[in-house]
């Protein structure tokens, strides 16, 4: 088995990079979505979340309103460490049943978004950072996800520079092309994850 932890910076295109890895055979741990599963309705996630910051936190519905909770973390550094100290664990003992249940010669993708900001690079074999400008990341985020300028830089300063995402780079996809262009890249760099180069 091969551990893959795959970060990159919000608007880098870190999602088509997984899934052009899935569709090349990768096992895919999503931790995004594992983050979601821990704090679902009814779970110990959620309750240790509504005692921390509130049940001003929570819909009408009891499940989780994210975007409130997102205005208090992003907005406080403290709020934030406190947020991560209750679901990095849940998440971690989520991914760890999920890799155990693939192959011996699987290549297993962690898609982390935070593997730098936490310093989880040495959890992996390798780490694969998929790397865009500033510039074009703020597009995508503005462009194609109806953030406001403001509401992207922010995003983007809550999490770790980009410079030390690359210091923790074993391989970099380079995205500030086309898509065809990080297909080729991910063409290059799929035989050495998977020990056929």
């Amino acid at each position: 088995m091969r551990t893959v932890g795959l970060t990159g910076g919000i608007g880098a295109g870190k999602s088509e990079a997984v899934r052009l890895l899935a569709a090349r055979g990768a096992v895919i741990v999503d931790a995004d979505l594992i983050a979601r599963e821990v704090v679902a309705r009814g779970t110990l996630g959620l309750a240790a979340v509504t005692a921390e910051f509130g049940p001003e936190v929570l819909t009408p519905e009891g499940t989780l309103d994210r975007a409130r909770l997102g205005e208090i973390v992003f907005a406080d550094e403290s709020r934030r460490r406190a947020l991560n100290a209750i679901v990095h664990p849940l998440v971690a003992a989520r991914s760890a049943e999920l890799q155990a249940a693939a192959g011996p010669d699987a290549v297993v993708v962690h898609d982390v978004p935070l593997i730098a900001e936490g310093g989880l690079q040495d959890r992996y074999d390798v780490v694969v950072v998929v790397d865009a400008s500033e510039k074009t990341r703020l597009d995508r985020l503005v462009r194609l996800r109806g953030m406001t300028e403001e509401e992207a830089r922010a995003r983007m300063a809550a999490q770790a520079t980009r410079e030390e995402r690359l210091a923790i780079a074993d391989f970099v996809l380079d995205n500030d092309g086309t898509l065809d262009d990080l297909e080729r890249q991910v063409d290059e760099l799929w035989p050495r994850l998977a020990g056929t180069a």
